[in-house]
């Protein structure tokens, strides 16, 4: 029996899953509010990948080629879950060895209010780029430096712009950084003429940020809380063991990845020494943690395991009791969720990637962006163009590899046959689609640090000022003409180009940001 071929979406048939999608998530924001992600934004997920499914059979797609479809997509960001669940236990065992409140009680003794902003962002830029991650960045100093700084006064959403600013350009400009490796590879330029050509548009989008965060640093001078900087390093004085001697295990862990050791092995390395740094440097933690007094090896188990797949706080129930409401969330900075805290985020995840590989199986997503190329007539407006789409793919696919590979490989022939160097499509592909990824409560990369750092998307987005201004900066260099490297138009792309698979399977054994 011949196999009926498959029909073409038209452009408005292909847009009623999307359209379906936000107006659920947006009925969802107006009805939960802020706990939209905690079941009712999946749910939307799911109902569009329904629409979707739907709409392949129309176009006679089997269900067998659209599981595939869901099953490649969701394969795609395993590397992705297996780190949130790293990141979980790495905090549980981290505040059970005293590592974070460390770095918070000497954070909260050097940084003055008028400059946190600024450090927080370039610290966290300066470790990402060390790193080549921004999740580990985030999972680690980033943490601490949101409980210095909401101690201090500022907003927790403002904090987290700032952490996420500098995480997401030290990753974007680190040789070591898988995305930016991936962008160059689809565009087909090198990775040394990739990230110099990155800097014309990458190193003012961060002064701007870096302007930004010391004016509302100066500005808010007076919203530091000295009775909450020292109540909370009270806490931290009177539940654990500080010494810098804890810096080591953070340490090693930052070594490693500069050592270019996959993120996965890294951060299990580091969930191991925080257990061990707990055992050896908080005795009295473990016991309470555990509830067992007289045998400390099985003390030191429980609470280590305890603090690596549970819930775990530096302060009793009974003290609890005895705190005023505003000493109670000061005292919530000394708490861990652990991987069972990253459950919410994991099926998040699950839900997003069903979607995207629908809307990618029966061709949906393709047909949108082919149809947005086909209206493309300048330089800027095909730079325009590929930056929509990432974020379009930010959106859809909620994956920003996908945001990086599909239209890397949609428009690599384009440049060239308008004579555009590929350095504008790599430096394009970054601009757009690495950085917005955090910006989209569904995508992989937005719902992981909304769940590492406590603070919603909704909350963090709109100070995540490096992210907000990059695409903009690179559509402005393009219309403006400014450093749009051209070459001979019509050559022939003798770059090997390799399946989106392999380049995501690629992607995926270094995932770390």
């Amino acid at each position: 029996m011949v196999a009926k071929s498959k029909k073409e979406a038209h452009f408005l048939v292909a847009l009623i899953p999307i359209i379906m999608l936000v107006g659920l998530l947006y009925l969802n924001v107006k009805i939960y509010a802020d706990d939209a992600t905690y079941g009712p934004n999946q749910i939307a997920l799911l109902i569009a990948a329904a629409i979707a499914t739907l709409i392949g059979f129309s176009l006679r797609y089997t269900w067998e080629e659209l599981q595939k479809g869901i099953v490649r997509s969701i394969k795609s960001a395993l590397p992705a879950i297996i780190i949130l669940l790293l990141i979980g236990a790495l905090a549980g065992t981290w505040l059970l060895s005293g590592v974070v409140p460390t770095m918070i009680y000497y954070g909260l003794k050097v940084i003055h209010p008028s400059i946190f902003l600024f450090a927080a962002c370039a610290v966290s830029a300066i470790v990402a780029m060390a790193t080549g991650s921004s999740w580990s960045t985030i999972a680690t100093v980033g943490v601490a430096l949101l409980a210095i700084g909401t101690a201090l006064g500022f907003g927790s959403g403002l904090v987290a712009g700032a952490i996420i600013s500098g995480a997401y350009f030290g990753d974007k400009m680190s040789p070591l950084s898988d995305t930016t490796n991936l962008a160059p590879a689809m565009a087909g330029t090198d990775l040394i003429t990739h990230i110099k050509y990155m800097t014309i548009t990458t190193v003012p989008s961060m002064g701007l940020t870096l302007l930004i965060f010391l004016l509302l640093g100066f500005g808010a001078k007076e919203a530091s809380n000295s009775g909450d900087v020292e109540l909370i390093m009270k806490m931290i004085d009177s539940h654990f063991y500080v010494s810098p001697i804890l810096f080591i295990v953070p340490a090693v862990v930052v070594y490693m990845i500069v050592k270019k050791v996959s993120a996965i092995p890294a951060l299990f390395v580091g969930v191991l020494l925080g257990a061990v740094a707990g055992i050896i440097f908080q005795p009295d933690l473990i016991q309470s943690i555990a509830g067992v007094s007289g045998n400390y090896f099985e003390a030191s188990y429980t609470a280590s395991v305890n603090a690596m797949f549970g819930e775990v706080t530096a302060i009793s129930p009974d003290e609890m009791e005895l705190l005023s409401k505003d000493e109670q969330n000061i005292a919530g900075l000394l708490d861990a969720g652990g991987m069972a805290g990253m459950m919410n985020t994991i099926w998040l995840i699950i839900c997003a990637m069903c979607f995207g590989g629908v809307m990618e199986a029966c061709g949906l997503l393709q047909k949108i962006t082919k149809t947005i190329v086909s209206v493309v007539k300048s330089a800027g407006s095909l730079i325009a163009t590929t930056a929509g789409t990432c974020i379009f793919f930010n959106l859809t696919a909620s994956d920003q590899y996908l945001a990086i590979v599909v239209p890397g490989r949609m428009y690599a022939d384009t440049y060239r046959e308008r004579g555009l160097a590929p350095e504008n499509l790599s430096r394009t592909l970054e601009d757009s689609g690495t950085v917005t990824s955090v910006l989209v409560p569904w995508n992989t990369c937005g719902a992981a640090q909304s769940t590492v750092l406590g603070v919603a998307t909704g909350e963090y987005f709109m100070y995540c000022f490096f992210n907000l201004i990059s695409p903009v900066m690179t559509v402005i260099f393009g219309y403006a003409n400014i450093k749009i490297r051209r070459i001979e138009p019509n050559l022939k792309n003798d770059v090997e180009v390799k399946s989106n698979d392999e380049l995501l399977d690629g992607a995926s054994s270094n995932e770390d940001n």
